[in-house]
């Protein structure tokens, strides 16, 4: 079992909306790159979305989702898995990322979309706690996940919902 550390958050101070995943997979580990996972539909979703082209280099289309207000980071900062899956996780293992100091550097956020059922389940019970009552009130949203795992909905649906949940315009 292997104990994982995130990454820090891919953000500037003026974000307006914060996209949480639960923690990067083996892939991501790896390559030290959100959503990495060559089948994860992260990347193509936000060129449907906000026209950030996944050709681009890892660098280049990380700017693009800052320079449009989008900050991107995990709800858990550490845990001990077995494998790249959520279900992996070891639930008495996992440490949440200190949003509280987040949120004060990034006072524009307004709305955080979780990539996933279980980053939004462990932000409810590892995170809500500890936040100010104007950080518990931030807007949220769950998205369904990018992952491969989540084969239920395609491309196309995930879009659609993603786009809808944001109040965004689909490109």
């Amino acid at each position: 079992m292997a104990f994982v550390r995130s990454f820090p958050p891919l953000s500037h101070p003026t974000a307006k909306v914060l996209l949480l995943g639960s923690m990067p997979g083996k892939a991501s580990l790896e390559a030290g790159q959100y959503y990495a996972h060559p089948r994860n539909a992260f990347w193509p979703l936000m060129e449907a979305l906000l026209g950030v082209p996944s050709t681009w280099s890892y660098e280049k289309r990380t700017m693009e989702l800052m320079n449009q207000g989008i900050a991107v980071w995990d709800v858990l900062s550490a845990c001990s898995r077995t494998g790249s899956l959520d279900s992996d996780i070891v639930s008495s293992t996992m440490r949440a990322n200190d949003f509280a100091t987040f949120f004060q550097g990034h006072p524009a956020i307004r709305l955080i979309g979780f990539n996933g059922a279980t980053a939004w389940q462990a932000y409810r019970r590892l995170v809500l706690p500890t936040l100010e009552p104007r950080q518990a009130a931030l807007g949220t949203v769950l998205l369904p996940s990018t992952s491969p795992a989540m084969a239920s909905l395609n491309l196309e649906a995930k879009t659609k919902t993603w786009c809808q949940a944001l109040g965004l315009k689909q490109r």
